[in-house]
């Protein structure tokens, strides 16, 4: 290519997967999760020592998600804590193959 020019590459939707993360389908789930905390956090004007307040989980824990310092949670974790924080939530999982691999896509409402 010449100077300035650029090849525009589409995505599959999940980064971890376009960057060949093994772990990608888990990691995008939790990116999710985290994503939607975060919001409700911000929609609430919780500080993480009101969130654990409220939820009985670590401030810490809220601080961690903060900064998608993800990788000591599990999804039932997460979903737990979205749960404790937004008692209307429904989330969806998708699964369904992909290449000969299986995908979860999940979509918090």
């Amino acid at each position: 290519m010449s100077e300035g020019t650029f090849e525009l590459v589409e995505g599959s939707g999940n980064v971890f997967r376009d960057l060949g993360d093994s772990d990608a389908d888990l990691k995008q789930a939790k990116a999710i999760l985290a994503a939607r905390i975060i919001a409700v956090l911000d929609k609430r004007e919780l500080s993480v020592r009101q969130a654990a307040t409220l939820t009985k989980f670590a401030a810490a824990d809220f601080s961690r998600i903060r900064t998608a310092d993800l990788g000591r949670f599990t999804l039932d974790r997460l979903m737990k804590m979205l749960a404790a924080l937004d008692s209307g939530l429904q989330v969806t999982l998708h699964v369904r193959t992909r290449h000969g691999k299986g995908v979860a896509v999940m979509h918090p409402v």
